[in-house]
């Protein structure tokens, strides 16, 4: 695949290349293509758990069972 930039998109993403460390013009595209992909899967969550029905109340219990399920597993 070959992509054409204006100079001035091109010599942004030869700055990027230099500064951050990638190794070629690719190795930078491709992270932007990951990057946007978790977006997508992200966003993607959001949506379902917006449209998912309410599973029960938020509350302090809530937040008791969470940290008590973090504090087993770490200590697994």
């Amino acid at each position: 695949m070959n992509i054409s930039l204006p100079d001035a998109l091109k010599s942004f993403v030869d700055a990027q290349v230099a500064s951050r460390g990638f190794g070629t013009n690719s190795e930078y595209v491709r992270e932007l293509i990951r990057k946007d992909q978790d977006v997508q899967r992200l966003r993607g969550m959001i949506l379902d758990g917006a449209a998912s029905p309410i599973a029960g109340e938020v509350d302090e219990a809530y937040f008791d069972g969470l940290r008590k399920l973090a504090r087993d597993s770490v200590g697994s």
